[in-house]
């Protein structure tokens, strides 16, 4: 029996955020070792293999020629300031006090997207913003714990990742998918490779495979999160499943890295996954009159989120 359009979104969505969510955990394992600007380069170039395979199919070179060569150069500076604070982040802090920092990101999205794209947010979203902020309070916890430099990370990993995602839905129909994943990761491996050399350590054979993982769980993160979108009827649907990863998370931290939630943690996470929620639920009413909201994925590495315009 052939499955509906939205159980196979369900299920390519699902598929991404625990490829993602292992990708994070490896990272976090790699970071007692090896630096951040280390494990970028060599996942990066792990990741660039297949990558490489799919543009050996499409030779029109027109198809990797941007159409918006500032704004791509811009998203591309925001993605590795982004991937490299999500990652020292996560290598940082417990697994699940970062995705809470990071689910920030769609709230983000939302009031960028009114000076930078000219859109209307009612003030229910407004509130729903304000109240996901308070709910990042609750989690940092200011004057009763102290902030550490993963936490601040983390929170410049969200907002660069928001910034992202906006050039993203205001040049998304015009560029292809291939520009906007292959020029960043390209990028990444230049500017991580001239940084290597300050910070290079032997790097061990398990490890490099384990870097090897992070790359090609990056990318399948990025094909199964695209292919959910092609097939899902509706963004809404999919923009929810995103907040599984707290679930993996959760399990990552207790199984492998002695991690157990901390109880403010929980209920800040639960307040900002509640306000994203109600952001997803008013703006699918909206799209029934108007453009969709097209909620990033809490992560800067994590592709583009909406349908770009040729994607193959």
């Amino acid at each position: 029996m052939a499955l509906s359009a939205s159980t196979r979104a369900y299920a390519f969505s699902l598929l991404s955020f625990g490829f993602f969510s292992s990708h994070d955990a490896i990272i976090k394992a790699l970071g007692v070792d090896y630096s951040v600007f280390q494990i970028i380069f060599f996942s990066s170039l792990f990741a660039f293999i297949p990558l490489t395979v799919m543009m050996m199919a499409d030779r029109d070179l027109d198809n990797y020629r941007p159409r918006h060569p500032w704004l791509i150069g811009m998203r591309t500076a925001l993605s590795l300031v982004g991937m490299s604070s999500a990652f020292y982040a996560f290598t940082v802090l417990p697994l699940s006090e970062v995705y809470a920092l990071l689910f920030i990101t769609p709230l983000l999205i939302t009031a960028f997207s009114v000076p930078l794209l000219g859109e209307e947010v009612g003030l229910q979203r407004w509130l729903a913003v304000i109240v996901g902020l308070c709910g990042v309070l609750v989690v940092l916890r200011p004057g009763m714990q102290a902030l550490e430099a993963g936490h601040f990370a983390a929170l410049v990993s969200a907002l660069t990742s928001s910034l992202s995602v906006i050039i993203v839905r205001k040049i998304g129909n015009e560029e292809r998918s291939a520009v906007l994943i292959l020029i960043p990761m390209i990028s990444g491996i230049l500017v991580m490779g001239m940084l290597l050399p300050s910070v290079y350590v032997p790097v061990e054979l398990p490890a490099l495979g384990a870097m090897a993982a992070v790359g090609l769980l990056a990318v399948g993160a990025q094909i199964s999160v695209i292919a959910a979108y092609r097939v899902a009827p509706s963004v809404a649907l999919i923009a929810p499943v995103q907040y599984t990863q707290i679930l993996w998370a959760t399990a990552f931290g207790m199984l492998f890295f002695d991690e157990f939630p901390d109880g403010w943690v929980a209920v800040g996470a639960a307040i900002i996954i509640g306000s994203g929620l109600f952001v997803v639920w008013r703006e699918s009413k909206r799209t029934k009159r108007g453009p969709v909201l097209r909620m990033a994925n809490p992560r800067p590495d994590s592709g583009p989120s909406p349908k770009p315009k040729g994607v193959k």
